[in-house]
């Protein structure tokens, strides 16, 4: 049964466009920052869209059958709030006093505190992006045949992440996907590339496979049969409709003006432009609601937790390798999980999901930015998505990874191959900046694991992490280390040599844990006890057992780990033992400080001091 709203027409629409300029007008001005100009342009295209097309119960924005916004011109901020005022879901009070305020939810750019408002953006690129992820689990996983619209600027097609988004788009033949450009020809210092030159816009949004309307993006007659074209089930190709806008549409002393990016109208002025654009209203106008239909039932099942897989303590497993297996295990006792990869599948080892699960696995390519956009957009609806690459590529996504914090998303990162411990394939591929990277995120939590039972009861962990979850898998094969079924709580460690007369902490993760341990070897061979700590959890850091650690051993501490020295297990340790107040720290930090080139693991850490050797050295240093 379809409970609907009544249609607007389109004089109706019209009304709502002009209450739209005047409002992102208001707004604006009332705040002292803003962005009416960028707002006006694209008023006409928001009124058609929320009067007669978008499928919305805005009383129930929970709703699976709701189509999605997504304003990926976050700028454009006004004009979405003036939106909801239209709506009827913000009152034209809020909207006055709250926009842009402390401590008040209409901030400067959307984010998802607002229940209407899916993803954060503002961070140009990226809402198209993530409006992929919102379709594939549409079409693919959901079901249900809501519809995602993108409104985009043109300044921001100049992004090549806009072009990753329309090539996976039209790959995954998401016809479900329906990017509005707002091309009103002016960025923020000038003139955009493009200008509007629509007919080269559409060639290469064409050439990447996409459908292309162009039309004149003030022409309510147009914008309408536009959406109606491009809700057309029977293409399946993503729809990019151009259309040709006046940037401060309707006031004639900032239309088409270079110079009003950005730029709040002074009191005086906006009162002349409220005046000419017909002053103020409080229309509230609702569109079409949408069909009432149910997602397929991917409910996670109740019942105890999927079995990991075993390993024996001295077999030789590479914890990127226990980490495909045990995405795998869980992904069998819950349907929400979806994985993504970038090509990399037969190194990160999600192939053993996608041969496992293939209608819950999407490859995206060599296309990181999308990649993570991507599970952005699925943990909108609600799944639990596990995204692996190179640890190293993650970099060229960090924009989008600092963003995911910021939309609330929860979503799961792997990099594998990091560090110098990778060998002859040289420093291209070796991340050595992960760690600081992910533990910079806001609320991350960053994991490292030293060996396979470890690393598949973080994966089973993470299932259940909120925000951005990290953990850094290591290349080589190194022994087991633990029993099956011990635990690893998310915050902790693990001691793995102690005794009554320690005289240093020795403290690592990944291939250092087992250099940490072959020193330990050493300096037992010397008379030199030493206390052995698996720092697994990066973030957050077990400070009480490093405490301890530094009460037991005189504040004789040696971290050793294979990534660069700013950022990563010696910051983290030292910041959590100043925080704490340790007395009397005596660090000695091995890290990855030259720039490497190729040769082999042993060749690698030695070079960069972080070996056995150097390990039991700098041990022994503290300890004279």
């Amino acid at each position: 049964m379809t409970s609907t709203a009544t249609i607007a027409d389109l004089s109706t629409a019209r009304d709502v466009a002009r209450q739209l300029r005047v409002d992102s007008v208001r707004t604006s001005t009332s705040a002292g920052s803003g962005h009416p100009t960028s707002s006006m342009s694209a008023a006409d295209l928001l009124a058609v869209l929320v009067t007669r097309h978008l499928k919305y119960d805005w009383d129930n924005p929970a709703n699976d059958a709701n189509d999605h916004l997504i304003f990926s011109k976050g700028h454009a901020s006004p004009l979405l709030y003036s939106v909801f005022k239209a709506t009827g879901v913000v009152s034209d009070e809020e909207l006055m006093t709250g926009y842009r305020r402390f401590g008040q939810r209409l901030e400067g750019h959307p984010t998802p505190v607002l229940p209407w408002v899916d993803v954060a953006t503002g961070s140009l690129g990226q809402g198209l992006p993530d409006g992929v992820g919102v379709a594939l689990a549409g079409r693919y996983l959901d079901e249900v045949p809501y519809r995602v619209w993108v409104l985009c600027g043109d300044s921001e097609m100049a992004e090549g992440s806009m072009w990753e988004a329309l090539d996976k788009a039209a790959y995954y033949r998401l016809s479900n996907l329906i990017a509005i450009v707002d091309v009103n020809r002016l960025g923020q210092s000038g003139p955009t590339e493009l200008q509007w030159d629509l007919d080269a816009y559409a060639r290469r949004a064409e050439a990447f496979g996409a459908r292309v309307l162009m039309i004149d993006g003030h022409d309510l007659d147009e914008i309408d049969q536009a959406y109606r074209a491009a809700t057309d089930r029977t293409d399946d190709r993503p729809t990019v409709i151009l259309a040709r806008t006046l940037k401060g549409r309707g006031f004639s002393e900032v239309e088409n003006l270079e110079g009003w990016h950005g730029k709040p109208l002074p009191k005086e002025m906006a009162d002349r432009a409220i005046r000419e654009l017909g002053g103020e209203s409080s229309l509230t106008v609702r569109g079409p609601r949408p069909m009432d239909e149910s997602p397929v039932n991917r409910a996670a099942p109740l019942g105890s937790p999927p079995d990991l897989p075993s390993y024996a303590v001295g077999d030789k497993v590479a914890t990127r390798k226990a980490y495909g297996d045990a995405l795998t295990a869980v992904g069998g006792g819950n349907p929400r999980i979806v994985a993504l990869d970038g090509e990399v599948g037969n190194s990160t080892y999600s192939e053993e999901f996608a041969k496992a699960f293939g209608d819950r696995f999407f490859e995206m390519f060599i296309a990181e930015q999308q990649m993570i956009a991507a599970a952005v957009g699925l943990s909108v609806r609600r799944y639990i998505p596990f995204a692996s690459t190179f640890a190293a590529f993650l970099s060229r996504a960090y924009d989008f990874i600092r963003m995911a914090s910021i939309s609330r998303a929860d979503i799961r990162l792997v990099g594998s191959h990091a560090g110098v411990e990778i060998g002859a394939d040289g420093p291209s591929q070796m991340a050595l900046e992960d760690l600081a990277m992910l533990r910079a995120v806001q609320g991350s939590t960053v994991l490292y694991p030293s060996d396979a039972v470890c690393a598949a009861s973080l994966v089973r962990s993470m299932v259940d992490i909120p925000g951005v979850s990290y953990m850094r898998t290591t290349r080589g094969a190194y022994p087991v280390l633990y029993e099956a079924g011990e635990s690893f709580p998310i915050g902790g460690s693990k001691v793995l040599r102690s005794g009554p007369n320690d005289a240093v902490t020795l403290i690592g993760a990944g291939i250092t844990l087992h250099q940490c341990l072959a020193a330990a070897d050493a300096l037992a061979s010397d008379g030199i006890s030493a206390r052995v700590i698996d720092l697994y959890s990066v973030k957050p850091i077990d400070t009480a057992t490093l405490s301890d650690a530094v009460a037991a051993t005189d504040g004789r501490i040696v971290v050793a780990e294979d990534h660069h020295p700013e950022g990563g297990l010696g910051s983290a340790v030292a910041d959590a033992l100043l925080a704490a107040g340790s007395p009397a720290l005596r660090l000695s930090h091995l890290a990855v400080r030259d720039l490497p080139g190729s040769g082999n693991t042993a060749e690698q850490l030695a070079a960069q001091g972080i070996d056995a050797d150097h390990i039991a050295a700098a041990a022994r240093a503290l300890v004279a």
